[in-house]
């Protein structure tokens, strides 16, 4: 029987798609595990392996995450102007491994802080610009998948930073940071043999063209800023909660380090099952009410945390926490795509950006909640869950009309 062209030409569709997507999983996972060996450790790095004073280690905490906030925004700008992206996921790449090549062999702190302004900060793009590559993939493909397949790449990052962070630390402690970092050069040099072999380039971005020429429908700045800030602020909970577990864990419920290691570690196995369920509902339900359902769940963890008296009921609510990051982690990515639909560079780069600005926000809450209580940590938590959920709440997005669009076709909302 004769197959139809239209067949033939899915068929031929979807075995690129899955050509590129598997190459950009490896890539994932390489990223997922050369970031975790460096950054649970990178104080402690700071501290015995550059022997850096507590000053010279905030500056360094302060301006690595800075710095590679303003180049990951550039390359983001840059990669929706030009068909460069795969040139700047290859570029990055290098970078990743040069910045880990040299961090294995220089203790001059200067020096170190000079590889991390420029060579690792240039790494750091290589993440959000993945995202960004595998946006315009999957819209090449199937949109309506855009969601379910953003979701299983962030879920391939989360499952190596559920393996990495104990190798690093058996690494570590057999073999020193020197190996450590050569281990996180060999990831990065992965990843830039990935791209370089099995990544072709891409031409513009769907719909940037046509968003100067057609003005195809983007969402308002005020709209975009006042989703930027709530997920800064919802992040700055995420990174918080995790700083102050093992402290909270030990000296306020009266457990152990360990303890708390275990439930870190809980919540972040109970995040990769909930990240495809997420990604899976998203292909059915709009994102937004996806995303403010999973921010209620952070405000209901962040109440349970703060009352809690036992180690049984932090580790139980875990999976309130698992459910929060993993719909805010999973979908605010696509959702915010989905706003900049001609942009994805620059949409992905947003939300990625809010992880670093989330750590520098989080360092003063920590500071009070090391001067009073380490309880306090988690009320600053509640109260700010319950901010960024207004933020999101009050970004309603409203689409410029189209030419030739009904006015009752003009929505409010995601849709």
């Amino acid at each position: 029987m004769a197959v139809p062209p239209t067949a033939h030409g899915s068929e031929s569709q979807h075995g690129s798609m899955s050509r590129r997507l598997l190459p950009l999983a490896l890539i994932f996972i390489a990223v997922g595990i050369g970031t975790s060996f460096i950054g649970p450790f990178l104080a402690l790095f700071l501290s015995d392996g550059v022997h850096a004073g507590p000053l010279r280690t905030t500056i360094f905490l302060v301006v690595a995450p800075l710095s590679g906030v303003l180049v990951s925004s550039l390359a983001g700008r840059l990669s929706d102007r030009r068909p460069i992206r795969r040139k700047l996921l290859l570029s990055a790449a290098l970078a990743g491994m040069a910045g880990a090549v040299l961090t294995a062999f220089i203790r001059d702190y200067w020096v170190l802080l000079a590889v991390t302004v420029t060579l690792t900060s240039l790494a750091g793009a290589l993440f959000p610009q993945s995202f960004a590559y595998a946006r315009q993939v999957l819209q090449q493909g199937d949109p309506k998948r855009a969601a379910m397949g953003i979701s299983t790449l962030r879920m391939l990052f989360s499952v190596a930073w559920v393996a990495g962070p104990p190798l690093a630390a058996l690494l570590l402690a057999a073999r020193g940071f020197a190996y450590t970092y050569g281990l996180v050069a060999i990831m990065y040099g992965l990843a830039a043999v990935i791209v370089y072999r099995w990544l072709p380039e891409i031409g513009p971005p769907a719909g940037h063209t046509e968003s100067v020429e057609k003005h195809v429908p983007e969402a308002p700045r005020s709209t975009i800023y006042l989703l930027v800030a709530g997920f800064t602020v919802v992040q700055t909970t995420m990174v918080l909660g995790v700083q102050a577990m093992p402290l909270f864990v030990s000296v306020e419920l009266g457990g152990s380090v360990s303890g708390a290691g275990l439930i870190l570690g809980l919540c972040a196995a109970l995040e990769i099952p909930l990240l495809l369920g997420f990604g899976a509902l998203g292909t059915r339900l709009p994102l937004r009410s996806l995303i403010l359902i999973g921010v209620v769940f952070g405000i209901a963890y962040q109440a349970v945390a703060v009352t809690a008296g036992s180690v049984w009921v932090l580790a139980g609510a875990q999976i309130l926490n698992a459910a929060f990051i993993a719909a805010v982690g999973g979908l605010s990515i696509t959702y915010m795509q989905d706003l900049l639909p001609g942009h994805p560079g620059r949409a992905t780069t947003l939300i990625t950006n809010t992880f670093p600005i989330g750590q520098i926000l989080a360092a003063p809450a920590f500071g009070l909640a090391q001067h009073f209580d380490y309880r306090l940590a988690y009320g600053i938590n509640l109260a700010l869950a319950v901010l960024g959920l207004l933020l999101i709440l009050a970004a309603r997005r409203t689409r410029r009309m189209v030419p030739d669009e009904r006015p009752e076709a003009v929505l409010t909302g995601t849709g």
